[in-house]
């Protein structure tokens, strides 16, 4: 299993007594996590796209290119690209172009996005949602397979086989489709074939079962080999010394987010007893020590059929920058190696 962190770039306004990081700050210590996550052994760091005061990552392809240039190992994606809202040529020379500066680390996950500031900013109806995604989709697999591309669609103007460059460093750059809970992105995954990276930040990990079980129906009905169906998981998580400084450290942050999040989309404010419970055994935040973090990944894979890859949303602790670097090397140095030596075992967690 894969093992790794997603970041929103967050800057939150700082808790009573503490000051609040500039933007330049902020960008620092994000640069800083994704050489430590590479220092300590991690698989993925994956950088979001928001546009919003809340976050710092707007243009996360210029970030991911930063921090190709300064680490070794570590592959790099985008969690997720807004393709709806994005024009899949220069998405695709983006990435390619990441992928050279890495030697061939780099990743795209696309999706349709959380949010929906994208969509007027530039330009975009949101009555297109689907329609959107689905061609630009389109588009950007046509782009990976081929320099030239005979392509004619709704939203873009056509491409007559000019091409389109530069190509990226690995023969074929992997594409991974993010999704919610809408059971047509499921589908689509499995019909096209592509690896799926399943959101989820809240509730808990079994109700997402049928949605993967429907992901690998569909795609082995389109003739997809099973072993090719690969599931992954971003979900929110932090590791502490101990279980209560997880805790600690995070929910101030994740507070101020799902509060604010939540009064746009008229929910009641977040509170410690919910925060509470989505740490408990049901839930799906993964945060406390090591080993609790550890076996609840297992647990989450298993109640998913298996999973290739589990991602840590932290952006929500970003104002603790000690913090989050010493949970970004618990993750490597403790946690990593316990789900590592647990899934070659097949150790079964309950």
């Amino acid at each position: 299993m894969e093992i790794g962190i997603d970041s929103f770039a967050a800057i939150f306004p700082a808790a009573a007594g503490a000051r609040q990081p500039s933007r330049v700050e902020r960008m620092e210590a994000l640069i800083e996590e994704v050489e430590t996550a590479d220092r300590v052994g991690l698989d993925i760091f994956g950088i979001g796209e928001h546009h919003r005061k809340e976050f710092l990552d707007a243009a996360p392809s210029v970030i991911l290119a930063a921090v190709a240039a300064r680490t070794r190992n570590i592959r790099l994606t985008s969690a997720v690209t807004v393709l709806s809202a994005n024009d899949p040529v220069r998405v695709f020379q983006e990435f390619a172009t990441i992928d050279l500066i890495s030697k061939g680390r780099a990743e795209l996950t696309v999706g349709r996005g959380s949010f929906v500031e994208a969509y007027p900013l530039f330009g975009f109806k949101l009555a297109d949602y689907d329609a959107l995604f689905g061609e630009k989709l389109e588009l950007l697999l046509k782009l990976r397979e081929s320099t030239q591309v005979e392509w004619s669609g709704r939203f873009r103007a056509a491409l007559d086989g000019i091409g389109v460059f530069p190509r990226s460093h690995q023969p074929r750059l992997p594409i991974w489709l993010g999704v919610g809970g809408t059971p047509q992105s499921f589908v689509r995954a499995g019909m096209l074939g592509l690896p799926l990276m399943v959101a989820v930040i809240g509730g808990d990990f079994d109700r997402f079962r049928p949605l993967v079980d429907l992901y690998r129906q569909a795609g082995v009905q389109a003739g997809h080999s099973l072993a090719d169906l690969k599931v992954g998981v971003h979900a929110i998580g932090f590791v502490g010394e101990t279980t209560d400084a997880a805790k600690d450290a995070f929910f101030p942050g994740w507070s101020y987010m799902f509060t604010e999040i939540g009064r746009e989309r008229g929910w009641s404010p977040a509170t410690r007893a919910q925060f509470e419970a989505m740490c408990g055994p049901r839930g799906s935040f993964l945060i406390g020590d090591p080993e609790t973090v550890a076996a609840k990944v297992l647990r989450a894979s298993e109640a998913l059929g298996g999973i290739s890859r589990i991602t840590f949303q932290m952006s929500s602790a970003s104002l603790e920058t000690d913090s989050m670097r010493r949970s970004i090397e618990l993750l490597g140095t403790e946690v990593a190696p316990i789900i590592r030596q647990s899934a070659n075992l097949g150790i079964k967690h309950g």
